[in-house]
């Protein structure tokens, strides 16, 4: 028992999960702040959706270790380390808020609009009290599948010399050795899954609201 890996590891472990969850809270709660106005937007003004959905798209469709090698020459935003990893983290988290924030809005049924309309709110209104409130388990759903992706592509962000979990794996990668692979990948997959857990949960509740 001694030699178990999540023992052996146990404080490099739990070092590297803090890291790893830093780099993906703050890259989440950007793509957040940013993506969910985004989405927005793109349901007032249309001739928007497709520039940016597309950009979105591209971004997401960019291998996760060539974005983070592009990022190294880039002015402030890149080189090596916390940084350009928070800003790859973003970047590939934006696709699926923009998106399910889209969808939500515009998803919600025109009769209630007009109903809203006929009791006098302004459109600020409507938004901010009605169709926020009903779109928000959609636009959470969003937020859930971006934190999990997020979570995964983190673990690339040790070959930037940004921490985390991924430290492990390219250690056991460099030595051949399963345990230190395991110690990167099995708290990866528990954070995932209890990201994707929690976050539905209360996804759920909102729906059932």
């Amino acid at each position: 028992m001694k030699d178990f890996f999540l023992i052996k590891y146990a404080p490099e472990i739990l070092q590297h999960t803090l890291e790893h969850l830093f780099l993906v809270g703050i890259a989440i709660t950007i793509a957040t702040l940013v993506g969910i106005p985004l989405g927005i937007l793109i349901t007032r003004q249309t001739h928007l959706r497709q520039p940016i959905l597309g950009i979105a798209n591209v971004l997401q469709t960019i291998p996760s270790l060539a974005l983070f090698g592009l990022l190294i020459p880039v002015p402030i935003i890149g080189g090596i380390g916390v940084i350009p990893a928070i800003v790859a983290l973003t970047l590939y988290s934006f696709l699926p808020i923009i998106r399910n924030t889209y969808t939500g809005i515009t998803s919600v049924d025109p009769a209630i609009i007009e109903a809203g309309r006929g009791m006098g709110m302004t459109d600020q209104e409507l938004l901010l009290q009605v169709e926020i409130p009903l779109a928000m388990s959609v636009i959470l759903a969003g937020v859930r599948v971006a934190a999990v992706i997020g979570i995964g592509i983190a673990t690339i962000a040790a070959a930037i010399g940004a921490g985390g979990l991924g430290v492990f794996i390219f250690r056991g990668i460099a030595v051949v050795n399963n345990d230190l692979i395991l110690a990167g990948a099995v708290p990866a997959a528990v954070i995932a899954l209890l990201a994707d857990l929690l976050i539905g949960l209360l996804e759920t509740r909102l729906k059932v609201k």
